[in-house]
This record gives structure tokens, C-alpha cells and sequence, in this order.
């Protein structure tokens, strides 16, 4: 993993983005406002996927199992002061079940041949980042984006490396690398080839890449997820590589 950020910090970051996506909420027109970062979602869809998420993996948390548990947020309230309570009452079973847990519970996680730990360690730390970039979207919808925290878009980039972007499964085109770059002094590799998807640290001796991507670590980690596109950065190399990336479906 190229980021090691302790388990009470990430539960304390946890609380505090979706202290901040609330807010997001409660401050845009009400929950049928759509959410442009999310086609077709309105703000009650957005909190609806966030807070089943969050009991899912509540339960996820509890322990080992060989396949999760079902998706089931029972009737979620439509009014929105009754969303917001339930979307808290989501968070709070997550970081309960996360600290009974304790970090190093192995417990089913989609990643699991990938490079970030199939514990509740990785659950917390997935959990960080799909309700920073999902605070993002609820911004987005009530007009007022707030700077992302820079140490936390920075494990951001590279969390997603370590889990959406790591895998055995075989890259079906011509090897390449691709190396992150954030503004701020924190910089990335993935390799492609046919051993899978892997991610590492960039080192001083490491060879040209195919394809480099230049921005803050905000613009990467919301490139990274869907929400900005390659116009968006300082691209150097084969874009090919990006879109080959992007549209990528990786059977394992």
C-alpha cells in the first residue's frame, strides 16, 4: 500500500466527511435536486447509496464471511430532515461496527487479490474516500464545492490505485505504465502488463511512462473516479493508454 493512515485517524475522517456531506445535503434545494456529477441521481438517490453503503458495510465489518451480506436499507424517508437523520443513523452503525471491530478483522472486501487488506482496516479507508467524492457530488448539487483536504485527497489517489486499479487479472493490451503526479509532492506508477494492475510508488529511477497525468491531488482523485476528465489535467504520452483504462472490465 503507498499510503499507512492509522485506523482512529481514518474513522475520525469518516465521521468528519459525512459531517461535511450533511451539510452539503441540507444546504441544496431539497432532495429531488439533481446531482450533476451523478447522471440521472438526485440528491435522495445520492444519500439513499451512501447510507446503504455504510449499514452494508456495518455489516460487512462484523466479520469473516465468504460472501457479503445483503443490500438491505429497509424504507428510507424521503423528507429531508428525516434522510438526514437516517444517513447519521447509517454512519453511526458503520463506525460502531468499525470500532468493535478493529482494524485488523478480516472480512469480505471486493479487493481482496488486489493490494489494499481485506480487513476493516480496508473498510474504513474505502468508506474515507466514497463519502469524500460523494460530499463532493452533494456540493456540486447545492452549488458551493468546498476545497477537498489535501492529505486526504492524496491517500485518495492512492487508495483507488490500491483497490479499483489493482488486480491479477491480465491487462489484455500492450504493457504500459502510467504515472500520477500531484501537485502537492506525492507521485504514483501503475503498471499494466500481463501479470494484472499493480501500483507502487514513483521512484527517482523509475522509467518514462506511457502516459503521465499532472494536477492537484484533488483533480487526480476525481479523475480517477469519473468526475473530471483527461481535458482536466496536464496529460503527457499515449492517452490511448487512459481511455484502454477507463473502458477496462477485468474478468478474474
Amino acid at each position: 500500500m503507498t499510503e499507512s493512515l492509522e485506523f482512529s485517524a481514518l474513522l475520525q475522517l469518516v465521521d468528519e466527511r459525512s459531517a461535511a456531506f450533511r451539510s452539503a445535503v441540507a444546504a441544496a434545494p431539497g432532495p429531488d435536486a439533481p446531482v450533476p456529477s451523478c447522471p440521472g441521481w438526485t440528491l435522495f438517490d445520492l444519500v439513499r447509496h451512501l447510507g446503504t453503503g455504510q449499514r452494508w458495510w456495518a455489516a460487512i465489518a462484523a466479520g469473516p464471511a465468504e460472501a457479503p451480506p445483503a443490500k438491505d436499507a429497509g424504507e428510507v424517508p424521503h423528507d429531508l430532515e428525516a434522510l438526514l437523520a437516517w444517513y447519521a443513523e447509517s454512519n453511526a452503525l458503520l463506525l460502531g461496527a468499525l470500532r468493535e471491530a478493529g482494524p485488523e478483522r478480516e472480512c469480505w472486501a471486493w479487493w481482496s487479490l488486489g493490494v489494499s487488506p481485506a480487513n476493516a482496516w480496508g473498510v474504513a479507508r474505502r468508506r474515507v474516500h466514497e463519502v469524500l467524492v460523494h460530499t463532493y457530488d452533494a456540493q456540486l448539487a447545492a452549488g458551493a464545492v468546498q476545497p477537498m483536504p489535501a492529505d486526504v485527497a492524496i491517500d485518495g489517489v492512492a487508495e483507488f490505485l490500491d483497490t479499483c486499479n489493482s488486480t491479477p487479472a491480465a491487462w489484455p493490451h500492450k504493457a504500459a505504465t502510467i504515472h500520477y503526479h500531484a501537485v502537492e509532492g506525492r507521485s504514483w506508477l501503475l503498471t499494466l502488463d500481463g501479470t494484472g494492475a499493480w501500483p507502487a510508488p514513483l521512484t527517482e529511477d523509475a522509467a518514462p511512462a506511457s502516459v503521465s497525468a499532472t494536477g492537484t491531488a484533488e483533480q487526480l482523485l476525481l479523475f480517477v473516479w469519473g468526475r473530471l476528465t483527461m481535458s482536466d489535467l496536464k496529460l503527457e504520452g499515449d492517452q490511448q493508454v487512459f481511455e484502454q483504462l477507463i473502458a477496462w472490465e477485468p474478468e478474474e
